[in-house]
């Protein structure tokens, strides 16, 4: 099971990637073209820029970002205070690095809940982007899910191996 979870956080930090480089070539894009607006406006000519693009990229790394924190929590790529555990004794260390698991898991998983309400509000209410028109809901999803797989991460490694013992 522990190495599902891990091949699963490694997938969806490899698509949280993908979307943010699809991010950075719309925004590349987009910055050229006011690039080329500007210099074509030297000409008496307009050059567009991409209708949309704050939707997209608003819409985009609302996942994205999110897809990141799995990966990051199974390779403890998070946040840690050492310097006084490491003169505690081992048992004082793994009992709060288990607490702090079991935190970072109860965190997780209220954030997947109060994101599944979201989705639900802003399903019923029919919220669309203003120039798009794409709907908002399903861009909930891939957020609900990495909370869910950082939850479970956490879990497996709060009643799994302790790396900091």
């Amino acid at each position: 099971m522990r190495a599902i979870l891990w091949r699963t956080s490694d997938l969806f930090a490899a698509l949280g990637g993908v979307i943010l480089v699809i991010i950075v070539a719309v925004t590349t894009t987009n910055t050229t073209a006011f690039i080329l607006d500007r210099l074509a406006g030297l000409f008496g000519r307009d050059v567009a820029g991409l209708p949309g693009y704050e939707d997209f990229v608003q819409l985009a790394i609302s996942g994205a970002a999110l897809m990141f924190f799995p990966f990051c929590q199974a390779n403890r790529g998070h946040v840690a205070v050492d310097l006084v555990m490491q003169m505690a004794p081992a048992v004082v260390r793994r009992t709060f690095d288990r607490a702090w698991l079991a935190v970072t898991c109860g965190v997780a998983l209220f954030l997947a809940y109060w994101m599944v309400f979201g989705l639900l509000e802003a399903k019923s209410d029919g919220v669309v982007m203003a120039v798009l028109g794409w709907a908002v809901w399903p861009f909930y999803i891939p957020g609900i899910l990495a909370m869910i797989l950082w939850g479970a991460v956490a879990l497996s490694q709060m009643f799994g191996e302790v790396s900091h013992a």
